[in-house]
């Protein structure tokens, strides 16, 4: 056993660990059948709010439908982050494979669709504008590694804060046997306030996601 093992997921062939993405089609649906409610409401401002965000980065006016596919991966990623949080909840954002599988497809799909259309468009971007001509070519490569790396960037980003919050509150957690009462009732409500922290970095990462595939779609128009 080491500190690293919360984040294993079993080798078993009926693992029960990568059920957690799907523990919350059980929570979605009430909400449609109790309208109007405060769960219903709070979700469609928050689709509402989403959607005006995208609609700002999405210049095309003939992508304005994907806002609601960008505000659906919002969804998906922040729900997985939240269950997460709960105690025996196996925490599946907080592997590669998790973001890997959700920013690879976007980003291939988004290069192909780039270059198929509208390829000098893709070439006009690994040149910036008013750049030296004798750095041109070091900018395109530049360009491009950065092109390429964007997949991993974002997965990396959501497992690496998943991961970070999820092992402070191990750490803190494993510490409360040896302490005294004065003291561990200091490590709870530092627990408390971690837990509230993670809370809003679920929102923030799910946030980024979303918004920085956004930004991605929207240079390949």
């Amino acid at each position: 056993m080491n500190l690293f093992s919360t984040f294993e997921p079993s080798t078993m062939i009926f693992s029960l660990n990568w059920t957690s993405s799907l523990l919350m089609i059980l929570f979605i649906p009430p909400m449609y059948w109790l309208i109007p409610s405060r769960i219903s409401m709070m979700w469609i401002l928050m689709n509402s709010i989403l959607h005006k965000e995208f609609k700002v980065l999405i210049k095309s006016p003939m992508f304005k439908g994907s806002t609601i596919f960008f505000t659906s991966l919002f969804a998906f990623i922040m729900l997985n982050n939240f269950l997460g949080l709960f105690p025996y909840i196996f925490t599946s954002s907080s592997h590669l494979s998790f973001g890997l599988t959700l920013s690879f497809p976007l980003w291939m799909a988004f290069m192909i669709f780039g270059w198929w259309k509208n390829t000098t468009h893709m070439f006009a971007h690994l040149t910036p504008q008013n750049a030296p001509t004798v750095l041109l070519p070091f900018l395109v490569i530049i360009e491009t590694i950065s092109s390429i790396i964007r997949p991993g960037t974002l997965a990396i980003r959501l497992t690496a804060n998943m991961i970070a919050g999820h092992l402070l509150v191990t750490l803190m957690g494993n510490s409360g046997s040896s302490l005294s009462t004065s003291l561990l009732m200091i490590l709870i409500f530092s627990q408390i306030l971690l837990l509230i922290l993670e809370s809003a970095v679920s929102i923030i990462q799910s946030y980024v996601f979303s918004i920085l595939s956004t930004l991605y779609s929207s240079e390949v128009v």
